[in-house]
């Protein structure tokens, strides 16, 4: 180990001396002691995984801490090698290795004779922490040097042979034009920098994390509550990806997605307007193996024929006016994970070759390129028309619509599925009531009743809408009738239902009292609407309430 005389002077100190690095790499020495060269970038990621995982206070615990050992561990390498006796001259050097290891440029406060003066003060130009700082979070509303004020601390405390806490009191992290440092025994600091001191001591981290961990309790505690509101609401919360299949039929569509989602082959989901074929999509990319990679959806009839190749391709600089720079397309942005193409009858016949080729040779063309490139994507299509009925009219081609159908799902409507109405009706005003802050306990009989007489035309996305409508609207804790869409409020049951028949007697008593429950209990206006004697329906009314 070198030793250095005592005439040197702290201005001598020499990078190139201190420090050992061999020209083929390996072990780098500082002051004799093993150091590693770090990215900076990578100390600001660490920073904010930190702050981000355990909370600001715990975060700067354990940077303070940190940076106080190092202080300590390099003031001892030092003293190994420099015999100064002098305080000044172990001050001065803290700061000089500081700049000597990059992490801050220092300059000594010069004050005129006889002006009272810190124990230590500094100001600090190009700290590498507050620059990581303003990279990572932005501006701060304190001091962010906190490994830089623990080095001092360390540095100093070792050097001294007392406890030395140095202090940030202004910082380019929260818009200074520059940090400067101060440092005072802790005697001399009295009660001052009660809150800084905390920092130095690991009953700092036990209680940040005693903290960190109470807030987990918490939120624990509201996600038991949260499940048991849910719960109260829909008893099936268990069901995969937010799928409702109560009814046999959606129960067997589930099936069938859940045995073709281990193969790669495309699927073709259909069915009327928003029955939830991106549901049932996104349900087959959950239970593939592709589901830690990206879900990339596109509604082919929303965006324009002369954008949608570029949109779906990608293009290169210069490919057409506004074409800036390169852009990957969605193909290559679902590389390795599943591709919905929405809407797919809507695409025009140019772009229907373009991708039958792409479904073919898995590769892409970006416009504007005579290059290929190579994706990995499980392509799925979903639409409302009947491409049958396109392909016969020439409207869609024949080859392509074979090669989106490996498989077909059928989504039914709501209407054929009655069974699912009220279970996804609950869980649709969960999500409302949390969205809008109520207390409400559910839905009143007479409403569910309404809910499943209705036909549903607009399927699942209308009943969401109106049970969000129903929630905005309703005063009481339940949904009730009167909460509910007009065309609702007076549907009629259905006189028949697949599978089931009742008899005619059943149906004429359901008939006849929803008529009565649409005129608001007026029986002369019911009776002519039915176009019956108002006795009669007297007569029937009565029998209704004896067996009722």
């Amino acid at each position: 180990m070198r030793h250095y005389s005592l005439n040197m002077k702290i201005e001598d100190l020499d990078l190139r001396e201190l420090a050992d690095f061999p020209s083929h790499g390996g072990v780098l020495r500082l002051a004799g002691e093993r150091v590693i060269l770090m990215d900076t970038v990578a100390l600001g990621i660490l920073r904010r995984e930190l702050i981000e995982t355990v909370g600001v206070t715990v975060a700067r615990g354990v940077l303070t801490r940190f940076g106080y050992a190092h202080g300590w561990r390099t003031a001892q390498a030092m003293r190994a090698q420099f015999p100064w006796d002098s305080d000044r001259e172990w001050k001065i050097a803290g700061g000089r290795l500081h700049t000597l290891q990059g992490m801050v440029r220092v300059e000594p406060v010069v004050r005129a004779p006889g002006e009272p003066a810190p124990f230590a003060e500094a100001v600090w130009h190009e700290s590498y922490e507050a620059e990581q700082h303003l990279l990572q979070f932005g501006r701060a509303e304190e001091a962010v040097c906190w490994t830089l004020a623990g080095f001092a601390s360390g540095y100093l405390s070792f050097c001294n042979g007392k406890e030395i806490i140095c202090v940030e009191d202004r910082c380019v992290g929260k818009g200074d034009a520059a940090c400067h440092m101060v440092g005072k025994s802790r005697e001399e600091w009295g009660d001052a920098i009660a809150d800084e001191v905390g920092y130095y001591q690991k009953q700092c981290l036990d209680a940040g994390l005693a903290k960190v961990t109470a807030q987990l309790k918490q939120a624990e505690s509201r996600l038991r509550a949260k499940k048991k509101e849910l719960a109260e609401h829909d008893d099936r919360v268990d069901e995969p990806a937010g799928m409702v299949a109560r009814s046999p039929e959606m129960q067997k569509v589930l099936e069938l997605a859940r045995r073709v989602a281990h193969v790669d082959s495309t699927v073709l989901v259909t069915g009327e307007s928003g029955v939830g074929k991106e549901r049932v999509a996104r349900f087959i990319h959950d239970q593939s193996s592709r589901a830690e990679r990206p879900f990339v959806a596109i509604n082919c009839a929303a965006v324009t024929e002369t954008l949608l190749e570029s949109e779906l391709f990608g293009h290169a600089k210069g490919a057409f006016t506004g074409a800036t720079t390169d852009r990957a397309g969605l193909f290559e942005a679902a590389h390795g994970g599943t591709l919905l193409l929405d809407e797919v009858g809507e695409v025009p016949a140019a772009m229907q070759a373009k991708l039958l080729r792409v479904l073919q040779e898995r590769e892409v063309r970006r416009v504007g390129e005579n290059k290929s490139r190579a994706v990995d994507v499980r392509v799925l299509a979903a639409t409302n028309r009947d491409l049958t009925a396109e392909v016969e009219a020439g409207r869609f081609r024949k080859d392509l619509y074979y090669r989106l159908r490996v498989v077909e799902l059928r989504i039914p409507p709501l209407r054929e599925r009655r069974a699912d109405i009220l279970p996804l009706a609950r869980q649709f005003l969960a999500t409302a009531i949390e969205r809008a802050r109520r207390k409400m306990c559910g839905i009143a009989p007479q409403a569910a009743d309404q809910l499943v007489r209705y036909d549903w035309p607009g399927n699942v996305r209308e009943l969401e809408n109106a049970i969000e409508r129903a929630v905005a609207l309703s005063v009481g804790t339940q949904i009730a009738p009167d909460d509910l869409p007009e065309e609702v409020r007076i549907a009629l049951p259905a006189v028949y239902t697949p599978g089931k028949v009742r008899t005619l007697e059943d149906v004429e008593r359901d008939y006849i009292l929803a008529a009565l429950q649409a005129n608001a209990g007026n029986r002369t206006k019911t009776a002519h609407q039915l176009r019956i004697g108002i006795a009669t329906l007297h007569r029937k009314l009565r029998v209704y309430e004896r067996r009722a």
